[in-house]
């Protein structure tokens, strides 16, 4: 089971109905806007046959905001007019609005922001000490920072020149040096104990040199540094907020391919492709990572469904002549696909396209699923 997601089986096995929501977060709208976009939310929730008090929850849970700047995602899960889930994310939202309530909660868009909610470590360093800070993308804050004050003596300290300026320099360059070797050596401990994808190194250009001569190989292989001084101020954080989406991108990317590639190895025994051997995979719970196109994922109704099961094997196909017992009813396929999958401990991966800002999509069928598996066949 990924540490992500246990929290989201332990839900999964919990009996119904729910009342799922994903929609924009709080903006900076005036105030009579937003009592309107809560509304918008809220009255179709009724609609879909949402409970009184499960609409109440979800419009107090949205007045109060998140927290977060805007553009922002908000999903809630609710179930007896209780809030059991509330996550936010920084960024646009992925996919359509998601206003329902059934049997089964809808854990996919969930599923599609947790990807991006990648761990990485971020070294503000400067010549006097560094702030270094262990944070998930799209997150709002960290979940640790700690602040290192090195020794400062002489580090300002501008001579006429002469010896005498040459031996403050020295002095000074031992500061700064005695000073990066200590974010060095908290730097790689936090690398050993959170193991974090990435290391963003960031600050005074001097500070960054020493700094990395003196991180071990396990932290350097994971550096990204950004030329950007963000302790400085008045800094400018958008190039560090870039590089930071970028690398993410890249590690998921990475994922993906990592799932593919085991997928495809042993002459494709250790991999599953298409719906219907992926099913026998999740039910045989052999699946160790499942990838999914994200355009599966946004058919929602308007494409194929599968059967959602309250107990093991967790799916079942849609040409049974009639559902098995313990059925919570029919599910979009990617929707079932994924929530199988969570319940039985697989990882699962969203294959998002890439698309420039207001590039269309072409119409392209969505890829078939592939699983990785835990043990090939015949062995």
């Amino acid at each position: 089971m990924t540490d992500a997601n246990h929290d989201l089986a332990e839900l999964l096995r919990q009996p119904g109905p729910w009342t799922t929501v994903l929609t924009d977060g709080r903006g900076e709208r005036p105030q009579h806007e937003e009592e309107a976009r809560v509304r918008a939310v809220t009255d179709p929730l009724g609609e879909a046959g949402a409970p009184e008090e499960d609409v109440r929850s979800v419009g107090s849970a949205l007045a109060a905001g998140d927290g977060l700047p805007s553009p922002s995602t908000r999903y809630l899960l609710v179930r007896e007019g209780t809030v059991v889930l509330d996550e936010a994310f920084i960024g646009q939202r992925i996919g359509a609005e998601v206003l329902a309530h059934g049997p089964a909660p809808r854990i996919l868009p969930l599923l599609r922001h947790r990807a991006g909610a990648v761990p990485y470590l971020l070294v503000e360093t400067a010549r006097e000490g560094a702030r270094l800070s262990l944070r998930e993308a799209h997150r709002g804050e960290s979940s640790a920072s700690q602040e290192i004050e090195g020794r400062t003596d002489s580090l300002n300290k501008v001579q006429a020149g002469g010896w005498s300026h040459r031996r403050y320099q020295n002095h000074s360059e031992d500061i700064w040096e005695h000073n990066q070797a200590e974010v060095a050596e908290n730097a790689d401990r936090l690398v050993r104990e959170h193991r974090p994808r990435f290391v963003v190194v960031a600050g005074d250009v001097r500070a960054r040199q020493l700094l990395l001569e003196r991180l071990g190989a396990a932290s350097r292989e994971l550096v990204l540094e950004v030329d950007v001084h963000t302790k400085a101020e008045g800094s400018d954080d958008d190039a560090l907020d870039e590089a930071v989406t970028e690398a993410v991108s890249a590690a998921i990317r990475s994922d993906i391919d990592d799932a593919r590639r085991r997928a495809a190895e042993r002459d494709g025994a250790a991999g599953a492709r298409g719906v219907g051997e992926v099913i026998d995979a999740l039910q045989q719970a052999r699946v160790d990572t499942l990838v999914l196109d994200a355009r599966l994922a946004d058919a929602g109704e308007d494409g194929d469904s599968l059967a959602a099961l309250d107990a093991e094997p967790w799916v079942a196909r849609t040409e049974l002549d009639e559902l098995p017992a313990g059925s919570l009813g029919y599910l979009p396929a990617a929707e079932a696909l994924a929530r199988a999958a969570v319940l039985s401990g697989a990882r699962v991966l969203i294959a998002e396209e890439e698309l420039a800002e207001g590039e269309a999509r072409d119409d392209r069928p969505a890829a078939e699923p592939i699983a990785a598996l835990r043990w090939a066949d015949g062995g």
